[in-house]
């Protein structure tokens, strides 16, 4: 049999490609357990997915446009324009917030057995990407109610969904490896979340006067970049568009580097 040589990772070093695609079946696992535990003995089931954001956008709606009457910009109904920027939102969220926790909650298994340890946070896209398949057809569904459909750039939501996937999961790895060693991290991820949740254009449009903080926040562009394939709104500057597609995967690369070097003591702290 062939003997395996297990080695600690070197400083500043990427993870190896070949030993994470060795255990993806330890991430599908992680990743279908999420989906599996999330609607069990649920009554609603799988309408929860479709239930939240629908409920939210409703809110965003009532707030934004019938009471701070905000122009979304685009000429459909304002209920579309926050229903998808929630898509994106809810992506982004869902991976960092079930990837921070990923590590302790199975503190056991890392602890005892040798596995690629970052295939723990990373399987928090599996379930995402279900619920994201889930929400996209109801989305469909209430653009069809409305008679407003999609254009030619619908084929560019791959693109933008991987890009979000490659962001969320950059700051999800960092935040799990954080968690492992500092419990405080728990009370800040969630509320630097929710600050982003109101600081970017999530349910309304971005705000003239605070326009140079939406350029520097990647997650407004993606967010309309969302709208742009989904909607067939306004193009994004080209700037927009090349930075959307380069800061997530710096971010990813660099994220996946520094949890490299935090997983040397996991076994010790978690």
């Amino acid at each position: 049999m062939p003997t395996t040589i297990i080695t600690p990772p070197r400083r500043f070093a990427l993870p190896k490609v070949s030993e994470l695609w060795d255990g993806r079946e330890v991430a599908y696992r992680f990743g279908a357990r999420d989906v599996t535990l999330r609607y069990r003995q649920t009554l609603l089931g799988v309408v929860w997915v479709i239930l939240q954001p629908l409920l939210t956008a409703a809110i965003f709606t009532l707030v934004f446009h019938n009471v701070a009457h905000l122009k979304s910009g685009y000429d459909g109904p304002y209920i579309l324009f926050a229903f998808v920027g929630l898509l994106g939102w809810n992506m982004f969220n869902g991976i960092i917030t079930r990837a921070q926790q990923s590590l302790v909650a199975n503190r056991d298994l890392v602890s005892k057995v040798f596995f690629p340890r970052m295939l723990v946070p990373l399987s928090a896209c599996y379930s995402n990407v279900v619920d994201f398949g889930v929400t996209t057809v109801f989305l469909f569904i209430l653009m069809a109610i409305y008679q407003k459909g999609p254009g030619i750039t619908l084929v560019l939501v791959p693109v933008w969904l991987l890009m979000i996937i490659l962001l969320a999961s950059g700051v999800g790895v960092v935040s799990a490896g954080l968690t492992v060693r500092y419990r405080d991290v728990n009370y800040f991820i969630p509320f630097m979340l929710q600050f982003l949740l109101f600081a970017s254009p999530v349910g309304y449009p971005p705000l003239a006067k605070y326009q140079l903080f939406y350029d520097i926040n990647p997650l407004t562009w993606l967010l309309n970049e969302f709208r742009w394939a989904f909607l067939n709104t306004a193009a994004p500057p080209l700037w927009q568009i090349l930075l959307s597609v380069t800061v997530p995967i710096v971010v990813f690369l660099v994220g996946t580097v520094l949890f490299e070097q935090m997983e040397r003591g996991f076994a010790d702290v978690i």
